[in-house]
């Protein structure tokens, strides 16, 4: 969890500020980015969040609604509603664990994988582009 604002010791020289604006700047390009091109491929951008995220668990190709509402740093009931959504429009499916039948697994359908490597493509050229505002920021992530 981030300090209050009022905990910080020092304040932000102008350096700080302009490499703030600066990065604050190229990631709201490419969140624009994002949002065009998953428009375009007829999702939004928070349907792509989530099968990046199915996908992008560590050893494994599903996800939790759990994880997934961690990852997308929001509310489990809204996870929910948006996995439901996924899987109306044909991207995801549910399945009922097999070490723990209490547990829902949420997996990419094929059509769901190949709409996701299709705009990663897209994500990860952008992303490349950027290359200075992010480096660093994906080995920790």
């Amino acid at each position: 969890m981030a300090a209050s604002p009022a905990a910080a010791v020092e304040a932000p020289t102008k350096q700080d500020l302009e490499a703030m604006s600066a990065f604050r700047y190229q990631l709201r390009r490419f969140l624009r980015f994002s949002e065009e091109v998953t428009h375009t491929a007829g999702i939004t951008p928070l349907q792509y969040q989530l099968m990046l995220h199915v996908q992008g668990i560590e050893g494994r190709d599903w996800a939790t609604v759990g994880e997934l509402a961690e990852r997308l740093q929001a509310a489990p009931h809204g996870t929910v509603a948006l996995v439901s959504r996924c899987e109306s429009a044909g991207l995801v499916a549910r399945k009922t664990s097999r070490s723990d039948r209490r547990q829902v697994e949420v997996h990419l359908t094929s059509r769901g994988e190949r709409l996701l490597l299709r705009l990663a493509t897209l994500h990860k050229s952008e992303m490349d582009a950027f290359g200075w505002a992010f480096k660093g920021g994906l080995e920790g992530a």
